[in-house]
């Protein structure tokens, strides 16, 4: 008998939901917050407020768009966390009331092994390549950079982390710092195709054993853009693609170095790439090229899937549902989250 899943995703400013039938995709609806622009970051107020407009319409679509009801839906997956806790508190809510309303189970999954777990998602007319295990998964974003050993869909090895902000954080800033816009990772890598990746060079840190550090080169480019436009005012005008392009560059070869040195100690050449910045396309050529280099097999993300979306949600849901993990009524959403086991 055919199990469907029905997704909700809304951990941070995207309300998202999709429809998961034998790992297969059915549909996958996301309804954007673009208030945030104004501000150059994500409010969360403002998030949750417009979780809330969303999240009927998406769902609703999300099921149409699939051609079923509820009625065929065999269980209710959402993210449980980590994420914003207001946006969290609306999906985990909706689907709450969701559950009551039909009988349906719940299912509640882990934002970040949803994006590791996307690469499972089948659709119809494709390969639907995916890696074997174990595999090791790059998990960049906004909030998280992780190398994560994956040995089977329920157990995540966390090999290495960052010991403070995110790259995803990191590119964020550097569009700030240079005044343009929000978010900053596509613009950087827009400009950064039109610039030289040789023309600048940042401090890169020094960090033990397969551990990330991302602060000290945000502090390096502040200090670089100081000095120079104390020299000449309009130097971040004149020189933004060699700026963003030597920039990325620095933040691949530090995310690179250590994803080659997991790689090496143990001795997996199964490699995905997971994470809203697994849509940068700097680092998309990179692991591809050291892929070739190294003899590994890389498995890179549709762009689609690199968002926060819920089709990665309902298919985690799904594995998690046939393995028989059901979620209680009175489970609560979770901001933060060390490892996978929640």
């Amino acid at each position: 008998m055919a199990i469907t899943i029905l997704g909700i995703e809304s951990s941070c400013d995207d309300t998202s939901s999709a429809v998961i039938r034998d790992g297969y995709l059915l549909s996958n609806l996301l309804a954007s917050q673009e208030v945030h622009r104004q501000y150059g970051g994500v409010i969360p107020e403002l998030a949750s407020r417009a979780h809330q407009l969303n999240i009927v319409p998406v769902v609703s679509q999300a099921l149409s768009q699939a051609g079923i009801t509820m009625d065929e839906i065999d269980a209710i997956a959402f993210t449980v966390g980590p994420g914003l806790l207001g946006s969290l508190i609306v999906g985990t809510s909706f689907a709450k009331g969701l559950s009551l309303s039909t009988g349906k189970p719940l299912v509640e999954v882990n934002h970040l092994q949803g994006h590791i777990l996307s690469h499972f998602i089948k659709q119809e007319g494709k390969d639907n390549r995916h890696p074997s295990f174990p595999f090791l998964c790059l998990l960049v974003s906004g909030g998280h950079t992780q190398i994560v050993a994956v040995h089977d869909y329920f157990k995540f090895e966390i090999v290495g982390h960052t010991i403070d902000d995110a790259v995803g954080e990191a590119f964020d800033k550097c569009s700030k710092m240079m005044g343009l816009g929000y978010p900053g990772g596509p613009i950087v890598d827009r400009l950064a195709k039109e610039g030289d990746p040789k023309k600048f060079s940042f401090a890169k840190p020094h960090v033990e054993g397969f551990d990330f550090s991302f602060s000290g080169i945000k502090t390096s480019l502040l200090y670089f853009l100081r000095d120079r436009l104390k020299e000449e005012p309009d130097f971040i005008e004149k020189n933004k693609c060699d700026i963003c392009a030597s920039f990325q560059k620095a933040l691949i070869d530090i995310l690179m170095k250590k994803l080659i040195m997991a790689s090496d100690a143990t001795g997996i050449k199964e490699i995905a790439l997971g994470g809203g910045v697994s849509a940068n396309s700097g680092l998309r050529d990179e692991i591809t090229r050291t892929g070739r280099r190294k003899g590994w097999n890389t498995y890179l993300p549709e762009f689609k899937f690199t968002t926060d979306n819920a089709a990665m949600i309902a298919v985690s849901g799904y594995y998690k549902y046939l393995e028989g993990c059901r979620a209680p009524l009175s489970i609560a959403p979770i901001s933060r989250a060390r490892d996978f086991g929640i």
